[in-house]
């Protein structure tokens, strides 16, 4: 450790800063749909995603080496360079998270770490077949494949369950989707929180502490599992209405689906070490219980605004981790000034949050218009039965009173 530097000791905080912005940026991947349909109480649903992000942490390293050894070339890359891809990765989670929109998180460190490199030692030091088949493939993929799978799922459920007793059937449900919700959140910590493992461990093979090749340390795991874990316990909150309310509305058969569906496929590609975006993830899966109801339906305009997102996220970080690494490659003064900048827009950003609070007592309200397409598929879906009948008895008004004619006056 007699190589641990100033400028090494700052990486390594700074990526643990970008776990915890991880951990509230991407909790509504666990625990939205759990919170919209009232399986959990907000708070419980947090602290019981933070415990399971904590053991996912241990569980595999597969992630993390693909994001220290196979994304870029790991021989001259200064801590520099990676600390300048922290600081695009964070920005970008900070500005989404203002606005509600669920990003990747991943994507964004990601593309801070590219750029970075690219402003540091060309476009030679990133390895593009790894960029493609690790990343981009599956960045397409995965909310597709969740998509189907949670769709028809929910399909499944529904027919399953129509001759099954509808409080019971509910209760099992809400019971199954607090375990699918536990399940998305261990998940999540296998293959979020080693994305920080490995690049904490690439800013050690670069400052010489350890060997290159090497998996992360033990107190490197320990580190970036707390992180993410205290992160998500405080809660995502506006990133959590948009994902519960803002999408579609989940019954408690859609979030057991949706949840299932998108864990399955994290587990499956943290195993063979795809660096995906849980994001993707559980956005498609979420969108897809919508479409699986009869009569469900799927907000668009919001989901457009997270397509356009998701289709920003690298670019956006990448730009900027370039251009603070173009500021650090000046000296001690140039991080210094980064570093700086970092903090200012960290702190303004929270400040403007503050205008419109959003917590746990608030999550489940949203104002979010139904958009164009859902109006137009809600208007010919059938109404309930029942619906008909009392919507004409409040719309046709009741015929005028009549009055009896007076009697004629009797006879003198």
């Amino acid at each position: 450790m007699e190589n641990f530097s100033l400028i090494l000791a700052i990486v390594v905080v700074t990526a643990l800063a970008f776990d915890f912005t991880n951990g509230f940026h991407d909790t509504a991947n666990a625990m939205a749909t759990t919170i919209s349909t009232g399986a959990l109480k907000p708070k419980v649903a947090v602290a019981m995603s933070a415990v399971l992000n904590l053991v996912g942490a241990f569980l595999s390293v597969e992630v993390a080496n693909t994001i220290s050894k196979g994304l870029v070339d790991e021989t001259g890359i200064r801590p520099e360079v990676i600390f300048a891809a922290l600081v695009g990765a964070i920005l970008w989670n900070l500005l989404t998270w203002l606005v509600g929109l669920p990003s990747s998180s991943s994507h964004a460190l990601m593309g801070g770490l590219i750029g970075a490199t690219i402003a540091s030692a060309g476009m030679g030091a990133v390895h593009g077949d790894a960029l493609v088949t690790k990343v981009l493939i599956p960045a397409i993929a995965a909310p597709i494949v969740a998509g189907v799978a949670a769709m028809l799922a929910t399909r499944l459920s529904y027919n399953l369950g129509k001759k099954a007793d509808g409080k019971a059937a509910a209760k099992g449900y809400r019971t199954g989707q607090i375990a699918s919700a536990g399940l998305v959140s261990l998940a999540h910590g296998t293959n979020d929180a080693q994305k920080t493992m490995g690049i904490i461990t690439l800013a050690l093979v670069a400052g010489g502490v350890v060997a290159p090749d090497s998996d992360p340390p033990t107190w490197v795991i320990l580190s970036a599992g707390l992180a993410i874990a205290l992160g998500t316990y405080l809660g995502g909150w506006r990133i959590i209405r948009t994902m519960g309310k803002g999408l579609t509305d989940l019954q408690p058969q859609q979030g057991f689906a949706a949840q299932t569906s998108a864990a399955t496929v994290i587990l499956a590609s943290s195993h063979l070490g795809f660096s995906l975006s849980t994001t993707h993830s559980v956005s498609g899966s979420v969108m897809g219980a919508g479409l699986g109801r009869k009569g469900g339906v799927v907000r668009w305009s919001t989901a457009t605004r997270m397509f356009v997102a998701w289709g920003l996220t690298l670019p956006a970080a990448a730009l900027v981790g370039a251009l603070a690494e173009s500021v650090t490659d000046l000296g001690d003064w140039g991080t210094a000034v980064v570093a700086v900048f970092l903090v200012v827009s960290s702190a303004a950003i929270w400040k403007i949050s503050r205008r419109e609070v959003v917590d746990a007592s608030n999550v489940n309200h949203t104002d979010e218009p139904a958009g164009v397409v859902t109006t137009a598929i809600a208007a010919v879906t059938p109404p309930p039965a029942g619906t008909v009948t009392e919507t004409l008895t409040a719309t046709i008004p009741a015929p005028p009173a009549t009055t009896e004619p007076a009697a004629p006056p009797a006879a003198v």
